[in-house]
């Protein structure tokens, strides 16, 4: 589907920017991989239909992306891997920021989204 979309670049930048900061997140612990996988994915949709299209086929991404996509569904996987890399940086942050406030902050943060993560729904099994 090629419609003439305003400001294609942008979101084309969009796109690749959140891929290349989601593959970043595979090796920095903290930084989330999934989300920017998804974000990626629906930049594409409006500024590059070939990146759309290796991401949805893509054996690693494409499931995640259709699980949410099609369900607003996150596996339990990536929901305790999520989960478990929010709580090992409420850690560091608690260890190494001296400032209450610094901590209270993306400690909250990181809980909110915890919390949502875990009110979404899982995938249906493959049938």
């Amino acid at each position: 589907m090629n419609r003439p979309v305003r400001f294609r670049w942008l979101w084309w930048l969009l796109a690749y920017v959140s891929l290349a900061t989601g593959i970043v997140g595979i090796f920095v612990p903290g930084l989330p991989t999934t989300v920017f996988i998804l974000i990626a994915a629906w930049a594409a949709t409006r500024g590059s239909e070939r990146l759309r299209q290796r991401l949805v086929n893509d054996p690693r991404f494409g499931p995640v992306i259709a699980d949410w996509e099609n369900h607003g569904a996150v596996s339990r996987r990536g929901k305790w891997m999520a989960t478990i890399a929010m709580a090992v940086c409420a850690v560091i942050v608690l260890l190494f920021v001296p400032r209450l406030w610094a901590q209270i902050v993306p400690i909250a943060c990181m809980t909110a989204v915890a919390i949502w993560l875990w009110l979404r729904p899982e995938p249906p099994p493959p049938s």
